[in-house]
C-alpha cells in the first residue's frame, strides 16, 4: 500500500515551455507525463523515487534542458496523476519506461538513436531494469540504485559478515511475501539487466556518505567491468 502523492509544481514554475502528455503502457495503464522539448536530438526518459512524483525531479530536468536534451517527465503509475497501482519496488518500471521511450521515438525533435534514461531511486533501479530489454535505451543514469529483488542484496553477506547473510534471509522473506501480494512480478535483478545490457553505458551516481548505496553501485558495476 503506496501513501498517496501530489504534484506540487510544474515546468512552468521554472520558466520552461512543456507539453502535457499521456502515455499508455502496453498493459493498458495511463500515465501522466510532461515533455520539455529537444534541441539536440537527444531525449530522455526521467523516472522519480518512490513515493514522489514528476515535481520532484524538475531541478534535473531544468539542467538537462539547458544542455539541449529534451526531458519526459513521467509520474510511475499509482504516483502523482497517473493511473493505474503503485508499487514501490518498481517492479511496473519497465513498462513504464517503455511507454515513455516509444513515445520519444515518435518525435519529430528526437533521434529515435539518442535516448536515455535518468532515474533516480526507484526510477534509477528501474532504468537500470529497463535497459535489457528495451531496444530503444541507448544509455542510462542511475543515481541511488540499490535494490529491487533479494538478489541485489547478495552483497550484504561479503561486507557485513553473518550479519549481512542474516539480512540476506530477511530480503529473500520481504520480496517472497511481496511477490504474493502483488499482480507485479519481480523482475529481473539489477546486475543481470547489466550484464544483458552489455552494450549500452551506465552511470551509476551513489552517496558518498551512504556506504550502502557504494557497495550497491559496486556489485552491479563487477557484473559489467567494462
Amino acid at each position: 500500500n503506496v501513501p498517496p502523492s501530489a504534484i506540487t509544481a510544474t515546468p512552468a514554475d521554472l520558466g520552461l515551455d512543456h507539453e502535457n502528455v499521456t502515455l499508455t503502457t502496453v498493459d493498458g495503464v495511463d500515465l501522466a507525463a510532461w515533455y520539455i522539448p529537444s534541441t539536440s536530438s537527444a531525449a530522455v526518459v526521467m523516472m522519480h523515487g518512490a513515493g514522489s512524483t514528476r515535481s520532484d525531479v524538475l531541478d534535473q530536468a531544468a539542467v538537462l534542458h539547458r544542455n539541449g536534451f529534451g526531458t519526459l517527465l513521467v509520474d510511475a503509475r499509482g504516483h502523482g496523476d497517473s493511473d493505474g497501482t503503485a508499487m514501490d519496488f518498481g517492479w511496473f518500471g519497465d513498462l513504464d519506461i517503455g511507454a515513455g521511450t516509444a513515445y520519444l521515438a515518435t518525435r519529430r525533435d528526437v533521434d529515435p538513436e539518442r535516448i536515455g534514461v535518468v532515474g533516480f531511486s526507484m526510477g534509477a533501479e528501474e532504468a537500470i531494469g529497463a535497459a535489457a530489454t528495451d531496444p530503444l535505451i541507448a544509455a542510462v543514469v542511475a543515481e541511488g540504485a540499490t535494490a529491487r529483488t533479494a538478489d541485489d542484496k547478495a552483497w550484504l553477506s561479503d561486507v557485513y559478515g553473518w550479519r549481512g547473510w542474516l539480512q540476506e534471509q530477511v530480503e529473500k522473506v520481504q520480496f517472497g511475501i511481496t511477490d504474493l501480494l502483488t499482480e507485479a512480478s519481480p523482475p529481473a535483478a539489477l546486475r543481470d539487466a547489466v550484464t544483458a545490457a552489455a552494450d549500452t553505458p551506465f552511470l551509476l551516481v551513489a552517496a558518498g556518505t551512504v556506504a550502502d548505496e557504494q557497495h550497491a553501485a559496486e556489485f552491479i558495476r563487477s557484473a559489467s567491468p567494462e
